[in-house]
């Protein structure tokens, strides 16, 4: 709410018409064009969190 009502000075209505993806792209929330994250966004996240290796399941 201080992010929509206050540094964006938004009008109460209108803020709460926004969906959660508009008020993210309206705080240039580091989204890419289209709504996906910005590449840089996501070498980020998968450097801290990196996928397990894989193991094959045993078969009998």
């Amino acid at each position: 709410m201080h992010a929509g009502l206050g540094l964006l000075r938004l009008p109460p209505d209108q803020f709460w018409r926004m969906t959660p993806r508009e008020l993210a792209a309206a705080l240039g929330g580091g989204a890419a064009p289209g709504g996906g994250l910005a590449r840089p966004a996501l070498d980020a996240l998968m450097r801290r969190f990196p996928d397990a290796p894989r193991t094959r399941p045993e078969t009998s």
